[in-house]
């Protein structure tokens, strides 16, 4: 081969690994762009926890440890979901516009100073239902098509909210 076949077969070659390269940047940015998958997400309480509906503000009160009383008077027990189900990640980036890293992190700070302890985590989301059913201030987070008549929906996050509070 000559020295010219050489030099078009590594500029073809360059060609192809920076097309591949920059595919790869673009599915990136367009996954790490789509926050929450097509469902939705419901904030569950206890049917006899006393609240029939949280606000956006009481829901980040709660889960970020500002506040353990719900408004009828009992001692709110968040429960998270393990930081291996997609619907965590998705809970916070919809609550506060934070990853798990930066959760966690929050977490820690406040651990470490002896202020309050982070929720409880359940196993996965029919532990969420197990707990919030048996417990009249659980409060916990599951995808909508998962309630059930053993718990009450008392706020829901979704993509909507989240387009909305992006918008300028």
């Amino acid at each position: 081969m000559c020295r010219a076949h050489y030099a078009a077969a590594a500029v073809s070659w360059r060609s192809s690994f920076c097309n591949i390269a920059l595919l790869f940047v673009f599915v990136i940015m367009a996954v790490g762009e789509t926050p929450v998958s097509a469902d939705e997400l419901a904030v569950v309480a206890n049917p006899r926890s006393g609240i029939d509906q949280l606000s956006h503000d009481e829901v980040i009160n709660i889960f970020m440890g500002r506040s353990r009383q719900l408004s009828s008077g009992i001692t709110a027990q968040p429960i998270d979901l393990p930081a291996t189900q997609a619907e965590k990640t998705n809970f916070y980036r919809l609550l506060v516009n934070k990853d798990l890293a930066e959760i966690n992190s929050y977490w820690a700070r406040l651990h470490f100073s002896g202020r309050i302890p982070p929720p409880m985590v359940a196993k996965n989301a029919a532990n969420v239902i197990e707990i919030v059913a048996s417990t009249p201030g659980a409060i916990g987070y599951i995808n909508q098509s998962m309630v059930t008549t053993t718990v009450k929906q008392v706020f829901e996050l979704g993509t909507q909210q989240y387009e909305r509070e992006l918008a300028p």
